[in-house]
């Protein structure tokens, strides 16, 4: 079969990587401290997403940028991800989760250096490319690997810490951004990718790749330093090495295979996910919050300032709800609070549109914005991607995590390219649309999203795919 060639072919060529370093005894906090390398990767992600914003004066200064020349800058980056997003899958089923976050960090720092010693604005695009591209990857691997090593009572609370640690390194940029130069933050940016490759030296492959590449005794080896040497892992070893079995009689993943019945439903779920997240508005919102408070009449620094401690404030609370709660009832409050964000907003510019009711505008649009953001990072933000790091078995989880991640990231760039053309044809029009999409987004989840809370990725994924 596929899949045994594949690792015959590994075995034989004697491709091994040490575990860890010295850490072969484990101890009960291993999974804590595997967590915190991994979301390291999610810290550069917020990092290069946040440095555009802060340093746009300075760089069009320095190079004398028209706005167009600085927009393809800031945008370069997206499609940098969409690659990433494509390539992530199949280098994590080819080289592991580690190699893939060494791949992604790699590109990080060749981009970050490349941008600190530009001198021109071909090779500022050259460096933000390669940043975006390990974006993208970092966006697909870190939420997988920390699924694959948590057990499933912290699976939720960890995962989310891939969210967290996003909106904590986009509110750190806009902060500092304003305090150092353009050159020095880039520099400040190769921090998170020095700490992650440190740290991967000291920590576990993912137990469940390690099982599917046929590594039975490096399997065995991380599952018990994640678990602790006390720990008896043979329950959770059994089950992980029986539905590895169980997915080796399958053919090899090929595109077409993930819409064949069996995995129609968990690739609908994973795909649908990312499309509610994206096409709600969040990134026009999210790129444009000082032009909309400034539109509304309301001090863009105050509510920028507000909006980014919300943020990181309920990120915070939703991952340690995300365990307790659920993810299905979370996702549902986030999408209610969303339409009601949204709806905020409309009114406010149907009422400065027809000016009626002007002085209520600013209160109104700020408390909508709020309500928005709030409410997407209670649950929208980060649990599509706890999701999708859940339900794809590990046959079809390289191939499938890519196309939702690309989908992802094409509706990030789809929403922030079209939001001022929204705007442009009607502003409080724009967010009845987004409402509209949100309201939608509630339903899908309501018919098609299970509770994946308090169970074990095997058992989930049988009970999804069966």
């Amino acid at each position: 079969m596929a899949i045994k060639e594949d690792v015959e072919e590994g075995m034989q060529k004697g491709v091994r990587e040490p575990l860890v370093v010295r850490a072969s005894k484990g101890h009960p906090w291993m999974v804590y401290f595997t967590t915190f390398v991994a979301v390291c990767g999610s810290y550069e992600f917020g990092a290069c997403a946040g440095y555009s914003s802060p340093t746009q004066d300075a760089i069009r200064k320095d190079f004398s940028l028209s706005l167009a020349e600085y927009s393809l800058f800031g945008s370069i980056l997206t499609f940098g991800a969409m690659v990433g997003a494509i390539t992530s899958g199949p280098i994590a089923d080819f080289i592991g989760r580690k190699g893939a976050m060494r791949v992604s960090s790699a590109f990080c720092v060749a981009g970050w250096l490349v941008i600190y010693f530009a001198e021109g604005p071909v090779y500022l695009d050259i460096g933000r490319l390669s940043t975006g591209y390990g974006m993208g990857v970092f966006s697909y691997v870190v939420p997988v690997f920390v699924a694959e090593i948590a057990p499933k009572e912290l699976r939720g609370t960890l995962t989310t810490l891939n969210q967290f640690m996003i909106t904590a390194a986009v509110s750190v940029s806009f902060t500092i951004g304003n305090v150092f130069s353009w050159r020095v933050l880039a520099i400040i940016g190769l921090i998170p990718t020095a700490v992650l490759l440190l740290g991967l030296f000291f920590i576990p492959e993912s137990p469940r790749w390690l099982a599917k590449r046929g590594r039975e005794k490096d399997f065995v080896a991380a599952l018990q330093i994640l678990r602790g040497n006390d720990a008896d892992i043979s329950e959770e070893a059994e089950e992980i090495q029986d539905y590895i079995t169980t997915l080796e009689r399958l053919p090899k993943s090929r595109l077409l295979e993930l819409f064949h019945r069996r995995y129609l439903r968990s690739v609908t779920i994973g795909i649908g996910l990312m499309v509610c997240q994206q096409f709600g508005g969040i990134n026009g919102i999210c790129f444009y919050t000082s032009s909309i408070f400034e539109l509304a009449g309301f001090s863009p620094t105050i509510g920028t300032i507000t909006y980014a401690c919300l943020q990181i404030v309920i990120t915070g609370l939703g991952a340690a709800l995300i365990d307790k709660a659920g993810r299905k009832p979370l996702l549902l409050l986030s999408g209610s609070g969303l339409v009601a964000g949204c709806t905020f907003v409309a009114v406010a510019f149907y009422l400065k549109v027809h000016e009626v009711g002007v002085e209520a505008v600013p209160a109104l649009a700020v408390t909508g914005i709020l309500v928005y953001i709030g409410s997407f990072s209670i649950g929208m933000g980060a649990i599509p991607w706890v999701v999708m790091s859940e339900i794809f078995p590990v046959n079809i989880k390289g191939l499938a995590g890519s196309v939702a991640t690309l989908v992802n990231w094409f509706g990030a760039w789809l929403c922030s390219y079209t939001f001022n053309f929204f705007m442009s044809w009607s502003s409080y029009g724009t967010f009845i649309l987004y409402a509209a999409i949100n309201a939608l987004a509630i339903l899908f989840i309501i018919v098609a999203v299970p509770e994946t809370k308090g169970k074990s990725l095997e058992q989930l994924q049988a009970d999804i795919n069966s």
